[in-house]
């Protein structure tokens, strides 16, 4: 076989490693993407916890809740730096929507 030539059928670069990376970043990028899917699972059952507090503890005072939801996106913030629009988008609302139902004024 001469030199290696991609064609329609053939992927152009079907190498293990691209050009000029050792074999450890492979690695690399692989702890850190099984760093972020720990974070994410901690930061899962850290939202559950917060929100079964929210709806069952019956000493808890609105202020308390308040405090909770926001200590707990400081938290997500330390795990997930600038990624503050995702945790508004994704989790405020579950939060405010248990404080709201079980804190509602009459």
């Amino acid at each position: 076989m001469g030199p290696r030539q991609s064609g329609p059928d053939q992927p152009a670069d079907n190498r293990p490693e691209e050009a000029g990376q050792p074999g450890q970043s492979a690695q690399q990028t692989e702890a850190e993407k099984e760093t972020e899917r720990r974070n994410l699972r901690r930061l899962q059952m850290m939202v559950d916890m917060v929100l079964s507090v929210l709806s069952q503890d019956p000493d808890l005072t609105r202020p308390e809740a308040l405090e909770m939801i926001a200590n707990c996106k400081n938290a997500a913030l330390a795990m997930f730096p600038d990624k503050e629009f995702a945790f508004d988008l994704i989790y405020r609302p579950r939060l405010h929507r248990v404080v709201n139902e079980r804190f509602r004024l009459n």
